[in-house]
């Protein structure tokens, strides 16, 4: 990168001596002969600790880069074809054929055929990935360019794995593809230098669009240094956190882009009294009461804690999917209401006895802990300011910070402020499905509603993306019961994390769709489409 900079410098000044033009011309010049680089250094995010694979797990929450997928989502998340030129369902949801273009290789010059998807899928299922396949049932490859999917039972979101898992090349796939990846991606890996940076160069092979920028090279810095690489000019781009984003930075805009990326309180749903397989409680007797839960749903102020502890990058949190495609706009409560929520304790039998200016319901008193980890800043902010925003009602919340293993043995039995955020609506099925209570993180506070996984199956069993999301928003809400705030409150949604980074000013970088949880570099997504301003 010194090299081509210096190259550059010294074209630069063979101009000027060549055409001896004014002052003002040369730095004209300047940036335009700036502007034409083809290269970018970037920090945007933590190394890969598992490297480039995506069968078990890169590029589930963003574009896997180095690989291509089957489909994809544009920026209104809408399903669109990549290697797929056609794909069809079944009328019993059971057969999905997909057919692929004839005219994709992979970045080594081998073809890309249908018996490499079908190796891709087949080894994502072995190697357990994140990316969960156990409803295949067998995979077959009718010839070079069309594959046929067998489920063992209809699931709608079987589409997301179309759009998640980036394909490998079967001769070209042993234990060591994770550090070399090969793929039919906008680029290949040209240099990993292990806990400092990667470095890509453009796949030539590339069947699309080819990318503008031709290098890239990704630091893995931390947030202080990040900003400072991005202060000092030494970077194109850099992720930062929300306490950095009110100081200026010349050369740099700051882009603030919506996500999401949540952070709620899960409530543990039951009484206590029961314990998991390994000995740990469940359930949590004030928790467990349906009026304390909406009682905070409906006291906390959502608006103050994206404008205190997000510095105004984010948004209110109702649901686990807002303002996705299968998100249930009847969701959204008016909230900062301390008189309603006072309203709805009192008509439980909640009041203040002796008064210690905490609530009791007969010998129980409205308290209880709320666990987060205790190296993420933000999550402690926002629980220690939702604590203070509930005092006032009369429920106590002690605040804790713990290790995540920590709170893995104890999440049962106390509430957690935790975080989700996914292009996938199978993860509302995982966080609140009755099928998935205690299963690793999902549904740790054991919710459970008959109906709410009536919706799920329905969900699940349609044919059709419309049909199903139809169905996952009755499950948040249908008018009576649902997962979200206005039925079972079983978690307080509160804040939506805008995404921030410093942008170098020339720097196009496309129009951004909404963006998931932060694993991974989402922000690559559409990295084909970036380009310097004219």
């Amino acid at each position: 990168m010194k090299n081509t900079r210096f190259l550059i410098f010294l074209l630069f000044i063979a101009a000027i001596l060549v055409s001896g033009c004014s002052r003002d011309s040369n730095e004209s010049e300047a940036s335009l002969i700036e502007n034409k680089r083809d290269e970018l250094i970037l920090a945007i995010g933590a190394e890969p600790e598992t490297g480039f694979d995506p069968t078990t797990g890169w590029g589930r929450y963003g574009s896997p880069l180095f690989q291509s997928t089957l489909l994809k989502r544009d920026h209104n998340l809408a399903v669109k074809k990549d290697l797929a030129e056609n794909y069809e369902i079944s009328s019993d949801g059971l057969v999905w054929t997909v057919e692929l273009r004839d005219d994709v290789v992979f970045s080594d010059g081998e073809a890309l055929t249908a018996r490499d998807v079908k190796f891709t899928f087949e080894t994502a299922l072995k190697n357990g990935s994140i990316l969960d396949l156990t409803i295949l049932d067998s995979i077959e490859v009718k010839d070079d360019y069309t594959v046929y999917f067998h489920l063992k039972k209809p699931q709608s979101t079987f589409i997301d794995s179309l759009i998640t898992l980036g394909i490998v090349p079967e001769h070209a796939y042993d234990e060591t593809y994770a550090e070399n990846p090969i793929g039919s991606g906008p680029y290949k890996l040209l240099q990993w230098d292990k806990g400092q940076q990667i470095i890509v160069e453009a796949n030539p092979y590339y069947y699309n669009s080819l990318p503008f920028f031709q290098k890239v090279t990704f630091l893995f810095l931390n947030e202080d240094a990040a900003f400072g690489a991005a202060r000092s000019g030494q970077v194109d781009m850099a992720s930062i956190p929300a306490t950095f984003s009110l100081q200026d930075v010349p050369g740099m805009r700051l882009e603030s882009i919506n996500s999401v990326d949540n952070r709620g309180i899960m409530f543990p749903y039951k009484a206590s009294g029961q314990q998991t397989e390994e000995g740990h409680a469940i359930g949590n007797d004030v928790t467990a009461d349906l009026a304390i839960r909406k009682a905070i749903n409906i006291a906390v102020n959502r608006q103050a804690l994206v404008e205190g502890v997000l510095e105004s990058h984010g948004t209110p949190a109702y649901t686990i999917a807002d303002q996705l495609p299968w998100w249930n706009p009847d969701t959204v409560i008016v909230d900062n209401d301390m008189e309603l929520a006072s309203l709805i304790l009192e008509e439980d039998g909640w009041e203040d006895v002796n008064g210690d200016g905490i609530l009791q319901k007969d010998s129980l008193k409205a308290e209880f802990t709320l666990l987060y980890p205790a190296s993420d800043s933000t999550r402690q902010s926002l629980a220690i300011a939702v604590a203070d925003m509930i005092k006032p009602l009369g429920i106590n919340i002690i605040v804790e910070g713990k290790s995540w293993d920590e709170i893995q043995s104890s999440m049962h039995a106390n509430a957690v402020l935790m975080g989700w955020g996914s292009h996938d609506p199978l993860e509302m099925y995982h966080v609140y499905s009755g099928e998935m209570m205690g299963v690793e993180w999902f549904n740790p506070g054991y919710y459970s509603n008959e109906t709410v996984d009536q919706y799920f199956l329905k969900a699940l069993a349609a044919t059709s993306e419309e049909e199903a999301i139809n169905y996952w928003k009755k499950a948040q809400w249908d008018g009576k019961t649902g997962f979200s705030t206005k039925g079972d409150s079983p978690w307080a949604w509160l804040v939506n994390i805008n995404h921030l980074f410093l942008v170098n000013e020339k720097l196009d970088i496309g129009q951004q769709k909404i963006q998931p949880h932060a694993h991974g570099w989402p922000i690559t997504d559409n990295i084909v489409e970036w380009k310097w301003k004219e």
